[in-house]
């Protein structure tokens, strides 16, 4: 029996599983969107958003423990047929990718289906993408009847506030139709100098 024993076992032993695992990570990292299988999305997805964790808390030994998680590959980039290293995924993690989710509190990745198939044996394919920055959470806040009812006084004083603000606007625009004759006497006087 399998009593409390988390985690997919993906046909493969355990240190494949890691590698696996690490390798998918820092792919994700590096491209900010990996295309795999389902199962195996499913079970990076937790390991990921506990490295973006740690890439939020930004320090010292958040950093030493990512590296021991995860491993610091380099990212290369080819330049003109010319491989040319960009940093590594422990770079872009504390220096990137932590910081664009400090107002975020969990949730950095999403799965998206797609409708390929693997060749092979007919898998079911899946982006693994992580959530862009412009994509905020909205909480939905819950209104209880009598959060929705206000007391007598609170909507006087709301009414009284209204009237005040309307008399305000009144006054300014009066102000502003004295003004705006003002202006259009001294333009006809002054119309009537030239003409002098």
């Amino acid at each position: 029996m399998r009593h409390r024993v988390a985690g997919r076992k993906l046909n493969r032993t355990g240190e494949h599983r890691l590698a696996m695992r690490r390798n998918l990570v820092s792919s994700l990292f590096e491209h900010e969107t990996v295309s795999t299988t389902i199962q195996k999305a499913k079970e990076v997805r937790s390991f990921a958003e506990k490295m973006i964790t740690l890439g939020k808390k930004g320090d010292l030994a958040a950093r030493r423990r990512a590296i021991s998680l995860l491993g610091n590959r380099d990212i290369v980039v080819q330049e003109d047929g010319v491989p040319v290293k960009k940093g590594t995924v422990i770079g872009k993690l504390f220096s990137e990718i932590g910081p664009r989710y400090l107002d975020r509190a969990g949730g950095y990745t999403r799965i998206v289906k797609l409708q390929l198939r693997r060749l092979g044996d007919n898998g079911q394919l899946v982006l693994l993408q992580l959530v862009g920055e412009n994509e905020k959470v909205e909480k939905k806040k819950k209104t209880t009847k009598k959060q929705t009812e206000k007391p007598a006084e609170a909507v006087a004083e709301e009414t009284e506030a209204q009237e005040l603000t309307e008399a305000v606007e009144d006054d300014a625009s009066a102000e502003d139709s004295a003004s705006s004759e003002e202006m259009v006497e001294k333009a006809e006087t002054d119309d009537e100098k030239k003409e002098q």
